[in-house]
This record gives C-alpha cells, structure tokens and sequence, in this order.
C-alpha cells in the first residue's frame, strides 16, 4: 500500500529498530542511500547495508537476513513485481519500497500489512481499482454447497431445482469468464509498458526536509539523483524541469539559510548553484574539444563519424572564434578572456547550427575555492566507478567505491572516477562510429538491431547495464531519431545482453514496451532467457537461441 505520511508511516516504524537497506546499482539508489545513512546516522539507527544487483541477489540477501531482521528498505528494486510472491517472507517481515521502476505490481498497491509503497502518488500511476483485478469466490462455494442440500428430494422436484441451478451457474460462469477476460485486459494495458517515476534520492530528501534534518549534502545528492534520470534518459523532459524547480528552490532557501554564516568562504564550504550550462559532458575536466567530440548531443548533431562531421566541426570552431590552441587545452588551462563569455559564444554558434538545445538547467557545487563539479559530472563519474571493469574489483567493491565518490571528503576517488567517465565515453564515441561505418545496425523491420561480437573493443566495458544502455542510446540517436534500437552484446558466459529502447524523440513519453516483447517472445519460442535485472527491457539470452527469439520479437512487433 502507498504510504501517506513519510515520517509517521516509515521513519518512526523504523526508527528503534535494525533495518536491512537492499539498494539497487544505480546512481539515484546510491545518492537515496547516502541521504538515508546520514538520517540514520543523526538518529544511531542501526542497519545493514546489502548491494543487489538484480532479483537473485536480492533474494540471496533476504534469506541471509530475514532470521535477524524484520524491517527491509529497498531501494530502487521491488516494486515492479509480487514481492511477496517471490520472497516468500514471513507473515511478520515488513517491506518499505522507494523505487522508480513503473508499473507498480498491483499486489504491492493493494497489501496492506506488508508491502508499505515509498513512492509520489502524484506520478501518473493510473494504477486499476481493486474491484477489477481481485474478486471474492465465496459465491461459487455457496452455490456448490446448495446443490448438494437437495439430495433428499423427490426426484421432479429435484430435476426442476437443478435445470433452475445449472443455469444460474452457466450464468455465473459467464459472468466469470467476461470478468477475467476484462481483468486480463486491463492489467495488460496498465503493465504494457517500462516507465520511471520520481527519483528515489529526492523522495528521500523530502523525508530528511520534513524532519528538518536536511544538510547541503543531502541537497546535493538528491540533485544527483535527479540529474542521473536525465543523463540515462528514465525521465521526460517535462519531468526534469518540474522537479528541477523543486530543487532549485530548496537551493535558495539553503543559501538564504548560510548566507549569514562566517564560514561561508572557508576553504571546506560548499556552494550549491543553479547554472544554464552547456550539453558538453565533462567539459570542465577535459578539453573543450575532446568534449565536444565525445558528448552524445554535438557528437551526433555534427555526425562526427564522417568526413562532413569533422569539417562542420572545423567550421564551428571557427565560427565562435577560438583558437585551436586554446580548444584542444585543458578546460582549466584556458585564457580567462575565453572562459568568461564561453558559454553565450557557444550558444549562438550551436543555434546556428541547428544545436538549438546546447544549454540545459542544471547544477554546480563548489568545495572549497578549488574543486567545482557539474551534477552530470557528478553522475558520469559514479557510474564509470559503480561500473568499473578492473579484474580485482567484486561488484560490492565498485558499489562501495562508487559510494565514497559521492562524500566530498573523497575528492581523489571523484577525479579517478572522471578519468574513468572519460575512457568510457571515448570507447563508446568509437564503438558508434565503428558500427555505423561498417554497417553493424541492421533493419529488422519493426526495429534496429546492432549485435556487438565476442572480439569488439571494449566489449567488457558493455557487459554492463548502464553503460551498454548509454551506447544503445547513443547509436539511437545517431542513426536514427525516430525508430526502435535494440542493443545486444556477447558475454563469456555463452550468453548474450539484449537491451531494448524505446522510439527517440524530443516529445516521447519515454515508456519502454522491450520488457514484455522480450518475455512473450522468450515464451513462445521456449528460448533460454534470464530477466535477472530490475529493468525488464534487458535481458540475458542464451547464444544459441538468438535467432528464433528475434524472429519471435519481429513477429511480434510487425
């Protein structure tokens, strides 16, 4: 059930008890479970903390917990199936779900003793009233039970009951029939598609807000957490700039709050902003250039992969009146005659060229005099550590590294974590180019299909979620702005990661229908598929049934 008050329903119940925090490997889980730790922290909550990578490990960790502990916070997994389905908890195990995934189950919405619902309802849930989806069956007993009552009649008596019984019961099995029918309809439209709702981070920042516990910090990753649902495309871009004005203002009145304060310029305080900045990632870490060549937006507005690219982009950089030099230099090592009016320079230029969009809302946060971060920074450089493919590291080591990057006490971990962000830009800027030149994307009639081989550069990179995700998205955009894409890539194991995305366009809704395609089309081939991760639209495939489950998908989708 979806709870009503955040502070009396969830904070209190868990308040003197032991929790057991289940989070999710993505950027808003991270920043949902520092604001959470820090909560906990000021009231010496105890709990522990478990990393879960998909559903099996989430129910690895709920066996290894569930004898310890009662009270279980999930963050940003659980609330897209049957929890209790799947867990089998006991009858006093209780279950408190922030999560993004969308369609919430409808078990989950109508549970009220154990599944308690973290989550907006000023979502657009469109969640069916109960009466449609559950139905007594007290009536057919007691129909059952009068036939059999009349056992002792007289046998006319009897066969004139019985022909008035069966054809109630024919009746009411139509109804029956008509009901689930209807039932079945209204749960494949409402389950239909994958969307994503309010950022975990920021309902949590509003728990800390109305317990008047919130810092600078929490502000800070709850704007990460937001700014990670646009780096990875979840949210439309009405949804961003709403809740960008939510933490815009929370900002102000942070601020407002400080301004009196001595140590407002000490050289450990932190300034939170709000910029008009520009679409070039990690262009205050980097060169200029190497920016603009590696950031999705410019990248595929210039088509970088090609000859014309590469001279349009000479133009452009003409165009604005920037020497070479000083382009290809260190952001930070630039002229600051340049820097100051770099950011109108490069909008009029962009509009020009059609880049109409160059400049997004967003924010900056300063520590100290020195180190200054963009929030997509921010998020670019966590997940390059939370996805990191060093041999040595385990996933609760990146999960732990990813952590500590968020802490501005971990200021070397954030930068090692920017060098990592840019490597994997750079490789998937490379793979584009590379599947785009050597006619890798196939048209598969309903949709495009790009398979990554076994030998492909960088190929362990891709056997991550987000970052395979990114280059679907990416080779989305570049190929095409308006079709289906359908990114999918060899692993050791024999099997292969298939990654569904949606149509691209500035106006879609962002609602992703790869996860059921994939499942009735694993089903009517018999096709050996995993659906281990939170996302329903990736998958794992066995290599060998590649084939049959994408004729099976085309079918489907014709």
């Amino acid at each position: 059930m979806f709870i009503a008050d955040i502070r009396k329903d969830f904070y209190e119940v868990v308040a003197n008890q032991r929790v057991v925090l289940l989070v999710a490997p993505d950027i808003d889980a991270l920043c949902a479970c520092k604001i959470l730790q820090a909560l906990f922290h000021c009231d010496q909550i105890q709990y522990t903390l478990v990393p879960v990578t998909g559903w099996q490990d989430l129910g690895t960790a709920f066996l290894e917990h569930k004898e310890q502990f009662r009270y279980f916070v999930l963050i940003n997994c659980g609330a897209n199936v049957d929890l209790l389905e799947m867990l089998q908890p006991d009858d006093d195990s209780i279950f408190f779900i922030c999560d993004t995934h969308r369609p919430v189950d409808v078990v989950n919405v109508y549970n009220d003793t154990q599944i308690k619902l973290l989550i907006k309802q000023d979502d657009d849930l469109g969640v069916p009233s109960y009466d449609d989806i559950f139905r007594d069956e007290d009536e057919e007993g007691e129909d059952s039970g009068n036939e059999s009552d009349e056992g002792s009649e007289p046998s006319g008596k009897r066969r004139r009951f019985d022909e008035g019984a069966v054809e109630r019961r024919i009746e009411r099995q139509r109804a029956k029939r008509e009901w689930e029918a209807r039932r079945r309809e209204i749960l494949f439209d409402y389950e239909q598609y994958e969307y994503h709702g309010t950022s975990a981070a920021m309902m949590f920042f509003e728990l800390a807000w109305v317990l008047t516990k919130d810092t600078k910090d929490m502000l800070w990753w709850a704007i990460i957490g937001l700014t990670d649902q646009w780096v990875h495309d979840k949210i439309t871009n009405m949804k961003y700039v709403t809740d960008i004005a939510t933490m815009q203002r929370h900002v102000s009145r942070h601020n407002h709050r400080n301004e009196d304060e001595e140590n407002s310029l000490s050289i450990d305080c932190m300034r939170i902003s709000f910029e008009y900045d520009l679409r070039l990632t990690l262009y205050q870490h980097w060169s200029l250039y190497e920016s603009i060549c590696n950031s999705c937006y410019t990248s595929c507005s210039f088509k970088l992969w090609t000859l014309n690219g590469q001279k349009k982009l000479q133009e452009f950089l003409a165009d604005m009146g920037l020497p070479l030099k000083q382009v290809r230099q260190k952001f930070n090592s630039m002229d600051m005659s340049i820097k100051e009016n770099l950011r109108d320079v490069i909008e009029e230029s962009s509009n020009k060229y059609g880049m109409k969009d160059i400049r997004i809302q967003t924010f900056g946060v300063h520590f100290g005099f020195k180190n200054r971060f963009l929030a997509s920074d921010m998020v670019h450089a966590t997940a390059a550590l939370l996805e990191s493919a060093e041999k040595d590291d385990s996933e609760t080591d990146t999960f732990i590294k990813a952590l500590d990057a968020l802490s501005r006490s971990n200021i070397d971990r954030l930068h090692s974590g920017i060098e990592l962000a840019k490597k994997k830009l750079i490789a998937i800027q490379q793979t584009v180019a590379s599947c785009i030149c050597t006619n890798l994307i196939l048209s598969q009639g309903p949709f495009l299909y790009c398979y990554l081989m076994e030998g492909t550069p960088d190929v362990k990179l891709f056997s991550k979620p987000m970052a395979l995700t990114l280059l679907c998205k990416y080779l989305l955009k570049a190929f095409s702005l308006c079709s289906f894409a359908h990114g999918v890539l060899d692993v050791e194991k024999g099997t292969v990661i298939v990654v569904g995305i949606p149509p691209e366009s500035e106006t879609s809704d962002k609602k992703n229908f790869f996860g059921r395609a994939f499942e009735k089309a694993a089903e009517s081939t018999s096709s050996r598929t995993l659906h281990d991760h939170f996302d329903t639209s990736i998958i794992e495939l066995k290599t060998e049934d590649r084939s049959k489950f994408l004729d099976a998908l085309i079918t489907l989708l014709s």
